[in-house]
């Protein structure tokens, strides 16, 4: 489904779109950033700070020496409370995400995951591949929201294209 060299190129993609985001919304007020914007997460920050909470809950499944998050999907948008503590985490995760990507072999992308779910509430069983290609589409699809938002607003959203991608 998914090899090594995919991962490696998410988590690049993944870590570029971060900065980007970091750049672009750094100016912009504390009140712009958790205005509710109709997202599902409400805010820029609110969606960003999801995010964060989401891969810290999946890396943690992917390698034991991440972190998971702290409290539930409900509480992630309250995870990063500005800005700067949303750089500082992504910043720290995104490295963590790119070294556990670039270690991968094929034989590491085989076999299911197994966990406990809060937000189903039972066990889940699942192809590893499948729950680390969810992890890079969440992502994207919660970064497609922000770039709606920023739209919106009037500001200037990152380029997000894969082909783009610096090498």
């Amino acid at each position: 489904m998914i090899t090594p060299e995919y991962c490696r190129s998410m988590a690049r993609h993944n870590a570029w779109q971060n900065r980007q985001y970091a750049d672009q919304l750094r100016g912009l007020s504390l009140t712009d950033l958790t205005r509710d914007r109709g997202a599902f997460f409400g805010s820029i920050l609110g969606t960003l700070s999801h995010l964060v909470w989401a891969d810290q809950a999946w890396m943690a499944r992917f390698d034991p020496s991440v972190d998971g998050p702290v409290g539930d999907v409900a509480e992630s948008v309250s995870l990063c409370p500005t800005l700067g503590v949303w750089s500082a985490e992504r910043h720290h995760l995104d490295g963590k995400i790119s070294h556990w990507a670039g270690a991968l072999r094929a034989v590491d992308l085989s076999g299911d995951l197994a966990w406990h779910s809060a937000s189903t509430g039972g066990a889940m069983r699942v192809p590893l591949a499948a729950c680390i290609a969810h992890m890079f589409n969440h992502q994207t699809h919660h970064r497609g929201q922000i770039h709606a938002m920023m739209t919106a607003a009037g500001l200037t959203a990152p380029v997000s294209d894969l082909f783009l991608l610096p090498e």
